[in-house]
Parts: structure tokens; C-alpha cells; sequence
């Protein structure tokens, strides 16, 4: 079993055998958990059944990365450059791709609860059949793909986040105790 940082050296070294040994090792389950990925070039490679939980990903470059039934729960993307990125069916609660570039990629089933995309250009990205999008972060500077490449049920013009919920009774001036 390698460790973590064996296999960081192997995703930048040789990605076929980074793939190889996801492959090999997918029964067991990868424990990635808080790695540091920052400032990663990588393309082609295969994060399958991986747990990258709170792992960084900060100012990446990602080209074709398959991220395959992954727990990224707060994990970070911020200012990363993600193209043809796959995140199928992976969990990205609290994941935050703040001011990232996640041009022609595919959320297909994945979990988006809490995801952060504040200044997120999601331009032609595919998230039509992904999960919990209304319960995402988003604000003015976020760049949304075609409405045909989004869930039905989201609007993304709504841009206040939860926190900025108020009740009903908050807008009136006068209230009763």
C-alpha cells in the first residue's frame, strides 16, 4: 500500500500508473483524505472510489480528471482550471470552487449541497442531472451554462445565499410580543 505522498509523486510522475494502482485498489478504498493537490497539473487520471475529503485542490490545472463516486465534502477547487472534468455521482457537499474555471465538465448525480461557486465560471459545464443545486452557494459573478444544461427545477438568479433567509415577520416594521 502506498502512502499519500507516494502517491501524489505518482499522479505527477507516471498517471498510468497512478490509474493503475486507483484501479487496483478500489475494493480496499483510498484514503486521500487532506491531501495537499495545490498547484497540480494533471491530466487523465482516475480518482475512482476515492475519499478526498477536505483535500485541496487549490490552483490546479485539471485536464479529463475522473473524479467517479468521490467524497469531496469541503474540499477546494478555489482558482483552480478544471476542463472536461468528470464528478459523477461524487458527494461535493461544502466543496468550494470559489473564482474557478470548470469549463465543459460533468456533474452527473453529484451531491451539491452547500457546493460554493461564488465568481465560478461554469460555462458549458453539464449539471443537469445533479443533485441539491438550489442548496449551493452562488452569487452575481458565478457564470451558469445553458438553462438546458441545468436542472429544471434550478433558478439560478436567485443569488442570496441561506443566511440571508428571513422570516416573513422580519419585514414588518411593527410586530406584536
Amino acid at each position: 500500500m502506498l502512502t499519500k505522498d507516494e502517491l501524489i509523486t505518482l499522479l505527477q510522475e507516471d498517471v498510468s500508473e497512478f490509474n493503475q494502482y486507483i484501479e487496483d485498489n478500489q475494493s480496499t478504498g483510498i484514503d486521500l483524505t487532506e491531501v495537499d493537490f495545490s498547484n497540480i497539473t494533471a491530466s487523465d487520471a482516475n480518482f475512482i472510489n476515492v475519499d478526498l475529503s477536505s483535500s485541496t485542490f487549490a490552483d490546479s490545472h485539471l485536464t479529463n480528471v475522473k473524479f467517479e463516486n468521490c467524497d469531496l465534502t469541503s474540499s477546494d477547487f478555489t482558482r483552480s482550471n478544471l476542463a472536461e472534468c468528470y464528478f459523477t455521482s461524487s458527494i461535493l457537499n461544502g466543496t468550494d470552487f470559489s473564482y474557478a474555471i470548470v469549463d465543459y465538465c460533468n456533474f452527473h448525480e453529484a451531491d451539491m449541497a452547500g457546493c460554493v461557486l461564488q465568481e465560478t465560471d461554469l460555462t458549458n459545464s453539464d449539471l443537469s442531472t445533479s443533485y441539491n443545486l438550489n442548496a449551493c452557494r452562488f452569487d452575481d459573478g458565478t457564470v451558469w451554462p445553458d438553462n438546458d444544461l441545468l436542472p429544471e427545477d434550478f433558478d439560478g438568479m436567485y443569488s442570496a445565499d441561506l443566511s440571508s433567509l428571513k422570516d416573513d415577520e422580519d419585514e414588518g416594521g411593527n410586530q406584536d410580543y
